[in-house]
């Protein structure tokens, strides 16, 4: 019987999009075929009971290694080896290619057949380091295939390859849940609650880091509220750059317009998209191109709840948007032009169903969790 192992630091409840993507992606395998080796989310005693909480109510076999970061050791190979033995587990799962790729070379002489590597956003910033690059390369001629997020992602980590390993890689995007996000998914309650009912919203739902664009949307607050006066910047989530966009608000001027709700449970995430009117999520690129974008599964989320989306144009968060679709791409960074954009939308009601229906669609016809899992099946 076929089984697979999925070798992964990036599993709930340690929270994040691509822990969702793998999450989502193992619920939607055979979970008698299924095993799962993970580090740990946290040190100590919560962090303890929230994982074995966590892992308690999966489906399917979960192993933690007792650290917060798996590595490619040769002691977390050796054990990796060993549950792929002990299950007869005959294909493998990096959730992360780098750097847990790097046990392809073991797990193939431990008995895996097929072996499939996630790449991410981060990888895309390893094919630029040249010592991170040969391993990249290693971890590409050591697997099937490599999966990447969208184009941009795919043309930077396909130049650390050989050609024979560039030409193996296969789109694997994460997905939406539609039937969770959806538009009728309790907005109006969360608008109600925080006493927005009769206000136009911009929200934005995401960590709270330099990259992710919520400082160009504070500085974008000034423009937006002299054609909408009434207009509230509502931003979701947590992260260590709250202090400093609180403080970003109080010198601007806008702080009554910014509203922060701190860090959200996933199960009302839904509700909170759907307090909003437009979505927006100016991200750049910061480092030198190392702290880049990925894809943005939250402007898919965003179109699933049937808002209009305004991206920003870092790495592969465009292929998440029909842009003048589905929303627009914007230069991050940018707060006259997302202001511009922001505007347009909350002036225009039929231009905003239209986007978000359009996104709605979109969602429905590419970005379904259960199309995309039928490819990560066909590819194990």
């Amino acid at each position: 019987m076929h089984r697979t192992l999925i070798v992964t630091n990036d599993f709930p409840p340690r929270p994040g999009g691509i822990q969702a993507f793998l999450h989502n992606m193992a619920l939607r395998l055979d979970p008698e075929r299924l095993v799962v080796l993970a580090s740990t989310w946290k040190h100590g005693r919560e962090g303890a009971l929230a994982t074995a909480a966590f892992d308690d109510e999966q489906p399917f076999t979960v192993v933690r290694e007792r650290t917060t970061m798996l590595l490619p050791t040769p002691a977390a190979t050796r054990r990796a080896a060993g549950l792929l033995r002990e299950h007869g587990c005959t294909s493998v799962w990096f959730g992360a290619a780098a750097p847990l790729g790097l046990m392809a070379p073991a797990l193939r002489r431990a008995g895996a057949e097929r072996l499939v590597a996630t790449t991410h956003g981060h990888e895309a910033g390893w094919a630029q380091l040249p010592a991170a690059r040969r391993l990249l390369r290693r971890i590409g001629d050591s697997t099937d295939t490599l999966t990447y997020l969208g184009e941009y992602t795919r043309s930077r980590i396909a130049t650390a390859l050989t050609e024979a390993a560039a030409g193996r890689m296969t789109q694997l995007p994460p997905g939406v849940d539609e039937k969770t996000f959806h538009p009728d998914s309790g907005g109006d309650e969360v608008r109600a609650r925080l006493g927005l009912s009769e206000r136009p919203v911009v929200v934005c739902v995401s960590r709270l880091v330099p990259r992710k664009g919520q400082d160009t949307l504070i500085r974008a607050m000034p423009w937006i509220l002299a054609a909408e006066p009434d207009a509230v910047l509502l931003i979701v989530g947590g992260g260590p750059y709250e202090r400093d966009l609180r403080r970003l608000a109080r010198d601007a001027g806008v702080e009554a317009s910014v509203r922060f709700t701190g860090a959200v449970p996933w199960s009302e995430l839904p509700a909170h998209y759907g307090a909003g009117d437009v979505f927006a999520m100016p991200c750049r690129t910061r480092r030198g191109g190392l702290d880049v974008e990925g894809l943005g599964i939250v402007y898919l989320e965003a179109s699933a709840t049937g808002l209009p989306v305004v991206a920003g144009d870092s790495g592969g968060a465009p292929d998440a948007v029909l842009d003048g679709e589905t929303g627009w791409v914007v230069r991050g960074g940018e707060p006259a032009e997302v202001a511009e954009r922001i505007t347009a939308l909350l002036g225009d009601a039929a231009l905003r169903r239209r986007m978000g229906e359009r996104g709605r669609r979109w969602v429905e016809e590419k970005w379904r969790w259960d199309l995309l899992a039928e490819k990560l099946k066909a590819l194990l």
